[in-house]
């Protein structure tokens, strides 16, 4: 049992609610792999649809690069192992890249 003059001492904690960033998926355009290929992994791997894939594909062919995706880090780190897995498979030099998403 507690004492009288014993008195109970709260400490409040402030819990740092703020989200993680997400990240960008970033496809770079290189000489060998082809937009096939990358309509391919546009519609397989991020769910695009037909005519938004080729214009993101062909984005990345004129550009250089293309954010493809932003995402919670873990989703947009495994999803781009996915893309780099079947583009090694297939003998495409392509690389992606993550970014923080600001």
């Amino acid at each position: 049992m507690n004492k009288p003059e014993e008195q109970l001492k709260v400490r409040e904690k402030v819990l740092d609610l703020t989200p993680p960033p997400d990240y960008k998926v970033i496809y770079l355009n290189d000489e060998v792999t082809t937009v096939d290929f990358v309509v391919s992994t546009l519609q397989t791997t991020f769910e695009y649809t037909s005519d938004p894939a080729v214009d993101k594909a062909m984005e990345i062919n004129e550009k250089g690069s293309g954010v493809v995706a932003t995402l919670p880090f873990e989703i947009a780190e495994q999803k781009g192992v996915e893309v780099l897995v079947a583009a090694r498979n297939e003998g495409y030099p392509l690389e992606v890249r993550l970014e923080e998403s600001t």
